[in-house]
This record gives C-alpha cells, sequence and structure tokens, in this order.
C-alpha cells in the first residue's frame, strides 16, 4: 500500500491504477471513497472482497462531468418531466454531495449495481476526485474507504488504520469537508423518492423539484433483525431483499463501543454519578455547547467521563462535518460507552440521525 498526499503526481499514479484495475483510496467532500474502475467488474469484485460487503448492496458511480451520464445512465428510459427534474437537480447540486439513481446503461457491469438495472451516479465536489476520474476510467465505481458496516472515514488516516495493505494506494487530502456520505434521490421511474438522507437536505430538493414532503417516500429498506455482517448475504438471497441504495441496512456506520442515541430532554436527565460507570469507559456526544453546559450543570458529571460536542454553536454544517471524525477518536480511546444527542430533525440533522442510529443498531 502507497500512502501520499494529493499532488499531480500520486493523482497520475492513481489514475493509472484504477485503468489497470486496481483499487485506490480517495478524498470526497463527503467521506473518503474506495474506487475501482465502474467498467471493470474484476476490480469492482476486489471493492466487495476488500471491504467484506455483502454483494446485494450497490456501489455508487462517481463522473466527473456530466457529459459522461449518457455512459452510465440509459436516460432514453426517463419520460420528459423526470429528465426535467433531473437536469434541474444536477445544475443546482452538481458537482455535490447528491446521489440520482437512474437507469443504468449496459456498460456498468451488474456487479456494481448488485444485479439491479438501476444505478447511483454523481459528481463529487472535491477537486482531487474531479482529477482521478477524468485521467482513469471517467466513471469510479466507489464506497466509504472502510470495512463494511464500520464507521466512514472522513481522514486518510481512518482508511490506513481500517484498510491498510488491502488497497494500493490512499491519497491523502485531508479532513472531508462535509462528514457525511451523499443523499441518495431516486427518480428511475415516475416519482421521486429519497432512500437516504445525507449532505443534500431534503428541503433544498423539495425547493428545486417542487414537491412537497407528503409526496414524498422515505424507504429505510431493511433486514428487520439483528443479523451479523457475515449473515447479511444468506438473509438477502433466503427473503430476496434488494438495496436501491447504500447505507439502507439497519446495522451501519457503527464504532466499538456501545452506542445510544437519545433526545436533548433525555439525555440531559442522564444520570452521571460515578457508580454508574466505574466498570466501563463512558463518553457523552452532544449536538451544541448549550445542551453540554445544562447537562454539566444539572449532573455534575465526574472527570473520568469523556465529554464531547459536534459543534459548539450548534451550527449544522460543523456538526455533521465532526461526527464521524468524533466516532473515530472515541474508538481510539478505547471507550465503551457512547451516549450521544440527536441533532435537530431538520436539514443535515435528518442525516446526522439517520447515522447516529444505524450505529446504534448492533
Amino acid at each position: 500500500m502507497n500512502f501520499f498526499k494529493v499532488s499531480e503526481e500520486s493523482i497520475k499514479e492513481g489514475a493509472e491504477i484504477i485503468k489497470n484495475g486496481g483499487l485506490v483510496a480517495f478524498p470526497t467532500e463527503t467521506v473518503y471513497g474506495l474506487g475501482a474502475d465502474a467498467f471493470n467488474p474484476f476490480a469492482i469484485a476486489k471493492i466487495f472482497d476488500v471491504k467484506n460487503r455483502p454483494h446485494f448492496d450497490p456501489l455508487i458511480i462517481h463522473i466527473a462531468e456530466i457529459k459522461t451520464l449518457d455512459e452510465i445512465a440509459d436516460l432514453s428510459l426517463l419520460n420528459s418531466e423526470t429528465k426535467k427534474k433531473l437536469f434541474l437537480l444536477a445544475e443546482k447540486f452538481w458537482p455535490g454531495p447528491l446521489s440520482i439513481i437512474l437507469p443504468k446503461n449496459k456498460k456498468i457491469p451488474d456487479i456494481a449495481t448488485a444485479g439491479l438495472q438501476t444505478a447511483a451516479i454523481r459528481i463529487p465536489d472535491n477537486e482531487t476526485a474531479l482529477k482521478l476520474i477524468s485521467l482513469s476510467a471517467g466513471a469510479i465505481a466507489a464506497p466509504s474507504a472502510n470495512p463494511f458496516g464500520s464507521l466512514s472515514p472522513t481522514r486518510a488516516e481512518h482508511v490506513r488504520e481500517s484498510l491498510g495493505e488491502k488497497i494500493d494506494l490512499i491519497l491523502d487530502g485531508g479532513q472531508s469537508r462535509i462528514g457525511v456520505e451523499s443523499t441518495v434521490l431516486d427518480i428511475s421511474d415516475d416519482s421521486i423518492k429519497i432512500l437516504r438522507p445525507g449532505g443534500t437536505p431534503r428541503e433544498a430538493i423539495f425547493q428545486i423539484t417542487g414537491i412537497r414532503e407528503q409526496e414524498t417516500e422515505t424507504r429505510i429498506t431493511n433486514v428487520e433483525c439483528g443479523i451479523r455482517n457475515e449473515e447479511l448475504e444468506i438473509v438477502s438471497q433466503e427473503s430476496g431483499v434488494k438495496f436501491n441504495s447504500p447505507g439502507l441496512l439497519k446495522s451501519h456506520y457503527a464504532p466499538k463501543a456501545r452506542l445510544f442515541v437519545m433526545s436533548k430532554d433525555e439525555i440531559l436527565k442522564q444520570d452521571c454519578k460515578i457508580e454508574n460507570y466505574a466498570s466501563q469507559k463512558t463518553a457523552f456526544l452532544f449536538f451544541d455547547a448549550e445542551t453540554r453546559d445544562a447537562w454539566r450543570y444539572a449532573q455534575m458529571p465526574h472527570d473520568d467521563i469523556i465529554v464531547n460536542v459536534l459543534s459548539e454553536s450548534g451550527s449544522m454544517i460543523e456538526a455533521a462535518s465532526h461526527l464521524f471524525e468524533i466516532l473515530h477518536e472515541l474508538d481510539n480511546c478505547g471507550v465503551s460507552v457512547i451516549y450521544a444527542q440527536e441533532a435537530p430533525h431538520h436539514g443535515l440533522g435528518e442525516a446526522i440521525n439517520d447515522r447516529l442510529k444505524r450505529g446504534a443498531s448492533v
């Protein structure tokens, strides 16, 4: 495994690796991706192997420019109204953290889309990612660069710690700006559905498309039982489960510690007597400083309890960018239990809460 700071030379090396069927971890504005040539089924199979990812979980196809879309999607299957919405969304949100599900072009191997006749596609808002895509295959299939089901990486060091020698190159472009994965939007038929909340808030999508909230459908398709990762593919085959989007499993984005997600009122009432935490290293993760300070005043916690805040000021953007970063730090500290406060239920808060609740479902 090579680990290089982003430069013209390292990006060119990464592009050659991808063209030759290898795997490259690269920065995006959301999280770090693990990329392979989107047209090479053998290279894509390596992604599933390295991540221990079940084959029923589709990947996102990353492109660098809108003119490439015809090579990835079959736009002839869309009606005129849907095409209009597609290009409105692309004009507003691409490059950016929005993945749009469309009928796939036959050039894209079925392994990339879990056998579905649709593909999730986006243009990342990151100069390194765009150069890597342009210099390599023109389209890169890439999930997050981490073992399946674990915390998403927002720094190159997270990738090195979790995947190490399993991949050919890691491009270090610093910390991810947004810090949560893209929103996944399905417009592959005549309706519009948000399948996964993410870096593009649903309110912004509603504003562009003119669709009212009650007309949309958020689908959290899942295997509603506490199954281990190694059992997932068996369950999928036996039950016929299909996932239109990555990140829809009930248990996902999980830290090593047990994670409990609480409302503001619930976490303020959480008893912090030291005898309750004598046998375990405990952390509290607050959304903002105001709630943290109110909790400290009410509970007078012991110094051994670790306290973190997603955003001192309550900024949703800052909170999202810090979420996985702080959870990685708590994992490295050997924390056993994390009590996390929900974010407000709007904007990026929906994505933050989605990641926290899936991380708690283990």
